[in-house]
């Protein structure tokens, strides 16, 4: 069982969790994920690590509540176990040997572009991070990327904080004014990194992403996280998650996505219901 030792409400729709999992914590890297179950016969989802503390032997994720499983794992507190938390899987992030970079992160993907730009702040790289969110009451670890940026960008669509307007602007300004990275990276909605990619090829700036797809085992058997990269069948969990993202048909994999929609809100709207009847009977 892995304990929970610590959660954080970062906003109204994520939260963090510190878990004790030492053997992860050991092995861990940017870039990689786990695979948890917030109860003993539920659903397995991935998450990717948010961070690690070698030392404490905890590991950090961040959620988004968006689904069935979302919403059980957040109903867990403080002292709370989980059942199942598998990992380090997937490709570490290729970060050594780089010296100018450029961070891009979208809303919750924010949690997965930290570590990110922590690792390369750690290795001496420059590092540029450019952050979006709806509005300000999304915002969530502003003052973690001002720590390990050089140049540090926040953007709202609605510009109730930082600057106005998407994440792309501030790209395709310096990109215009000349400036050029050894990588852009972007992690974040799908419809985010595609228009960071559209943006980038036309300074034919090299541009990584993380994939998100759905996934079921992890390692790489079940083929549920495929994703089509420069015409080519690749497996989000063992191929990456890390992707060339001039490469990737981000359409394909945005109609996928939406497959299990309908699955997916009928199970949530059942553990509401069911949340709601316990409700009733504990006042009762």
């Amino acid at each position: 069982m892995y304990t929970i030792l610590k959660k954080e409400a970062l906003n109204p729709t994520v939260t963090r969790m510190e878990i004790d999992a030492p053997l992860i914590a050991k092995k861990a890297k940017p870039g990689q994920f786990i695979i948890l179950r917030a109860e003993a016969d539920g659903e397995r989802i991935p998450l990717t690590i948010a961070g690690y503390d070698r030392e404490k032997g905890t590991v950090t994720i961040i959620f988004q509540i968006v689904g069935a499983t979302t919403e059980k794992l957040n109903h867990l507190n403080e002292g709370d176990c989980l059942p199942d938390f598998v990992g380090p899987l997937g490709t570490p992030s290729h970060l050594d040997g780089l010296k100018k970079v450029c961070v891009i992160g979208g809303g919750v993907g924010c949690a997965i572009a930290l570590p990110v730009a922590e690792e390369l702040h750690r290795l001496g790289a420059e590092v540029t991070s450019i952050v979006g969110f709806r509005n300000k009451d999304l915002v969530i670890l502003e003052d973690e990327f001002k720590a390990c940026s050089e140049h540090f960008t926040l953007m709202t669509d609605d510009g109730s904080r930082g600057e106005h307007g998407n994440v792309t602007a501030p790209l395709k300004k310096l990109l215009e004014s000349g400036e050029r990275f050894d990588e852009v990276i972007a992690i974040g909605p799908l419809i985010m990194m595609k228009f960071v990619c559209l943006t980038t090829k036309e300074y034919d700036q090299k541009t990584i992403v993380s994939m998100n797809p759905i996934m079921v085992d992890g390692t790489g058997m079940c083929g549920g996280c495929r994703v089509t990269v420069g015409g080519k069948v690749k497996f989000a969990c063992v191929d990456g998650p890390d992707f060339d993202g001039h490469q990737v048909d981000f359409d394909e994999l945005m109609n996928r996505n939406t497959i299990y929609r309908e699955q997916e809100a009928a199970a949530k709207e059942q553990h509401e219901c069911r949340l709601e009847h316990l409700g009733r009977k504990l006042i009762q």
